[in-house]
């Protein structure tokens, strides 16, 4: 029984909030959630355009990924990774089916980020080499290897705490601040090109680790020849192709994976998030059958104690089964033309919006002093400052309209889930309208 204190105190006493200075954090109590809301301690519903942390693709308080964990549970919550269960390779199966052709061997961890501790670790026992370049503009999760190949600020607060060596930076596909100055078109040329420099100059370089759509450093969406060039460069230079689908996997972008758009097989792909629809904690590292050999005959030094659990995999089975029953794939990607048409009606209307970029129901709205010198409100230094952000404030007036609206840095990252209705999505749309009012008043005349 809680004490007098309450929920919300006692969290905020005896639990750490992430990224950021614990005064002042006073998280909201939900109480329930399903479809595409909700509801706080007080009845309150709120419209979730943000799929939580880009997770809940299939909404909340699906019956069929419920009803799998809890048949899971009666049947076998857990065995050790050294054993197998049918729930294990009725999970395998069906990964054949919908992950890019010629990816074949999985490790299933119970994160993004462990997803990508072990993408790592199996590149570089598999070259023989170390080096892993990833970009500047990335998130790739919060552990050792992990936050040392993130791009973004959390890295910066890391260090040297979270420092990992063999790891080196390149520069992003940034279609609105491109770091190479040139047209669109050359930008792909140019960022590909400078990675492949980098390939050859550094020497040692195991793989190259990319999120293919950039998530919560401003869903960057590239021009269309940057991951063909990409995959070129790799495997002219022998090193293995990484991409990050923690967050653009699982029809977030209109296809099953990010790297379907254009048609790129990675060397190793790693997920999260959607792939159970956030209803358990499961993590996926899936490598080609080429990779998969080297080790019949060398040690695979990876491995924990819930790997491959089994109340994990139940539900990926029946959410891979949610999303092509209900068409969602297919869904997301016509949802997604209207989302865009909507956010970009916003941009014509408040000069307080740069920006507004993405693909399928995965979009970023991004806010700038001055569209002509793109001067962000809010920046990296502001955030480990501890400095308050006007984005935030904007998202705490939506919040008071019922929309809740995640914003990083200098965007919103507008992610509802799949099943989200074009009625939900022009409340969500018309909520961010009324309260972008508060950051037009800010934008230099």
């Amino acid at each position: 029984m809680l004490t007098k204190e309450g929920t919300s105190a006692l969290t905020r006493k005896y639990t750490f909030g992430t990224w950021r200075y614990q005064r002042g954090w006073n998280p909201l109590e939900v109480v329930d959630a399903e479809g595409c809301h909700f509801t706080d301690a007080s009845g309150k519903k709120y419209l979730d355009f943000s799929s939580q942390l880009m997770c809940c693709n299939l909404g909340h308080k699906n019956k069929a990924v419920i009803e799998a964990i809890v048949e899971q549970a009666r049947s076998l919550p857990y065995i050790a990774p050294s054993f197998t269960c049918d729930v294990r390779a009725e999970l395998s199966d069906l990964l054949l089916q919908v992950l890019p052709k010629g990816l074949e061997k999985f490790f299933y961890s119970t994160s993004g980020t462990e997803a990508n501790e072990a993408a790592i670790k199996i590149a570089r026992l598999y070259t023989g080499k170390y080096k892993i370049i990833s970009r500047y503009r990335s998130y790739h999760g919060s552990t050792g290897a992990s936050i040392a190949a993130t791009g973004d600020m959390r890295r910066f607060a890391a260090e040297p705490a979270g420092k990992v060596d063999g790891i080196v930076f390149a520069p992003d596909v940034d279609t609105y601040r491109s770091p190479f100055g040139v047209e669109f078109e050359d930008r792909a040329i140019a960022s590909a090109n400078y990675i492949d420099y980098m390939i050859r100059n550094e020497g040692n370089v195991a793989a190259v680790l990319i999120e293919p759509v950039v998530g919560t450093n401003g869903v960057l969406v590239p021009p269309k020849e940057y991951l063909p060039m990409l995959r070129e460069v790799t495997d002219k230079n022998g090193v293995l192709l990484i991409v990050d689908e923690v967050m653009s996997g699982w029809g977030r972008t209109g296809e099953w994976f990010a790297v379907d758009h254009w048609k790129v097989t990675p060397d190793i792909l790693t997920t999260a998030k959607g792939i159970t629809g956030a209803y358990a904690p499961l993590g996926l590292t899936a490598t080609t059958r080429e990779i998969a050999d080297y080790f019949e005959d060398h040690y695979f030094a990876h491995g924990h104690t819930y790997e491959a659990h089994p109340l994990t995999l139940a539900p990926a089975v029946a959410a891979i089964r949610e999303y092509q029953r209900l068409d969602l794939i297919n869904g997301a990607k016509k949802k997604g033309e209207y989302l865009g048409r909507r956010l970009s009606e916003l941009k014509a209307k408040h000069p307080c919006v740069g920006d507004v970029r993405g693909l399928g129901l995965f979009w970023a709205v991004e806010l700038v002093k001055d569209r002509k010198t793109k001067e962000p409100f809010f920046t990296a230094e502001d955030k480990l400052a501890g400095r308050p952000s006007l984005l935030g404030k904007v998202g705490a007036d939506m919040m008071g309209k019922g929309v809740y609206l995640l914003d990083w840095l200098s965007h919103f990252v507008v992610a509802p889930p799949l099943i989200v209705t074009q009625e939900e999505i022009d409340f969500g749309v018309d909520a961010l309208d009324g309260s972008l009012s508060i950051a037009d008043k800010e934008v230099k005349s």
